[in-house]
């Protein structure tokens, strides 16, 4: 649990034999109301590229949707993940010609980013949202996931948000 994606190391990520980053697009990499992105996300991304990590967005939304929002940002993804299943993960990992050990996953929801991963057999990061605000769709997940996290913090009380993976 990190606060933000920005704050997820490439040089620690490398440490711990990660050779790629998989994220979700809306409220992880980009405000789902902002698909330009930040100044500190190219920052971030010109980082893991010199520790030669690539970056691929795996998303719910459908293939037009994801194409024009990481068109600015230049990267590779796969649309229509169908999170929580571990399919758009899989099939991330293995155009790569990685494997689940190789690759982290980065998402700000339990029910679909951390779902997956677990489903896909890889590691993952939870962030929290960037912006408050989500898309209708997205505000169910957020109300049942009040459930899971009182569960969850009750089960592993130690379990606080970070400022880096090695926090």
């Amino acid at each position: 649990m990190v606060k933000s994606i920005y704050q997820v190391s490439p040089t620690e990520l490398k440490q711990a034999g990660i050779k790629a980053v998989l994220s979700d697009l809306d409220n992880t990499l980009i405000a789902w109301n902002n698909p330009d992105g930040t100044p500190q996300l190219r920052t971030w991304m010109e980082a893991l590229a010199a520790e030669g990590i690539p970056l691929v967005v795996v998303s719910n939304n459908n293939r037009r949707r994801v194409a024009k929002a990481v068109a600015p940002l230049q990267l590779p993804f796969v649309a229509r993940a169908l999170k929580p299943l571990g399919i758009g993960i899989k099939r991330a990992y293995r155009d790569l010609g990685l494997s689940p050990d190789e690759v982290v996953m980065v998402g700000d929801q339990y029910l679909t980013d951390v779902a997956a991963a677990h489903a896909a057999g890889v590691r993952c990061i939870l962030v929290q949202p960037l912006v408050t605000s989500d898309q209708w769709n997205t505000k169910i997940n957020r109300f049942l996931e009040r459930f899971v996290k009182q569960a969850l913090q009750k089960k592993y009380p130690e379990q606080t948000w970070q400022e880096g993976l090695n926090d």
